[in-house]
């Protein structure tokens, strides 16, 4: 961890009424009685950065990158996932490149906020020799000043080849430790492929009903990545916690921030300014 390394440490998405606190309960992350279209301004309160799952979906009218960036304080990031359509349904053929030139031109809208586009690939996404050249081919025409990570779901994508190919065109490998690559695999290439910023995603089994509190303690894994994290060389390094590695990503976030010195969220003072609401 180089001296002058930023963390930005933030949750995958926002909007869950589970995080919203109960009447006579004691505080969850939401103030009692917040409505949806609330959540990201006061999420933007207690954390500095946010990772956003609905662009995988399709990409959003201008109008809501916008309100986004209203919504949202100067020290503000919003990490995009890149649209399903480029990565899963086109695999990066066919109209990828001009959809892809629509999504960046419409994710510029959020200006300084714009933090890292995660170009993600599901699991058949397989290293084969096609796949590979329209890999190639199309990071060769990724904007040169923006940030992108790029995401695999397949073990076979993490040997020399990958790594090189990635930092020839300056991209960081975003590193995701879930079920899909085995966490000795993704920890052991952390190191492999130089970058200014880096990106991790915490995920976890999606077989909890709830998120409100933390439901399993993952404190050992938290401890392996927080060693990890302090070893990397980075102007920028962007981690985001799913609810599903714990049971409520905030918690999760605030745990990790301690181990790395930092200061936690408190949205305690959420409720405490619910006059304002």
């Amino acid at each position: 961890m180089g001296k002058d390394t930023t963390f930005k440490i933030g949750c995958q998405s926002w909007g869950y009424e589970d995080w919203v606190t109960p009447v006579g309960a004691p505080t969850i992350f939401y103030p009692r009685g917040t409505k949806r279209n609330e959540m990201l301004s006061l999420y933007s309160r207690v954390f500095d950065t946010i990772e956003v799952d609905s662009t995988l979906y399709g990409t959003p009218q201008e109008s809501t990158f916008q309100n986004w960036y209203n919504e949202t304080p100067e020290n503000f990031t919003f990490s995009l996932k890149f649209p399903r359509e480029i990565t899963h349904d086109h695999v990066l053929r066919g109209p990828s490149a001009k959809l892809m030139r629509e999504f960046v031109e419409r994710s510029e809208l959020l200006r300084e906020k714009l933090g890292v586009l995660l170009i993600q690939f599901p699991a058949s996404f397989e290293p084969t020799a096609d796949n590979v050249r329209a890999l190639e081919r199309f990071i060769k025409i990724l904007p040169g000043h923006l940030r992108f990570a790029v995401e695999f779901r397949d073990a076979a994508w993490f040997v020399d080849q990958t790594f090189k190919m990635l930092e020839k065109e300056h991209l960081c490998l975003g590193l995701t430790d879930g079920k899909w690559v085995p966490r000795k695999i993704v920890l052991a290439a952390a190191q492999r492929v130089p970058s200014r910023h880096r990106y991790i995603r915490i995920m976890g089994e999606r077989d909890l009903p709830r998120f409100d509190r933390v439901y399993r303690n993952q404190d050992d894994v938290l401890h392996l990545w927080a060693s990890k994290l302090k070893e990397l060389e980075a102007d920028e390094i962007f981690i985001y916690i799913d609810n599903y590695f714990e049971g409520h990503a905030p918690a999760t976030v605030n745990k990790l921030r301690s181990r790395l010195g930092l200061s936690q969220g408190d949205p305690v003072q959420l409720e405490e300014q619910g006059s304002l609401f």
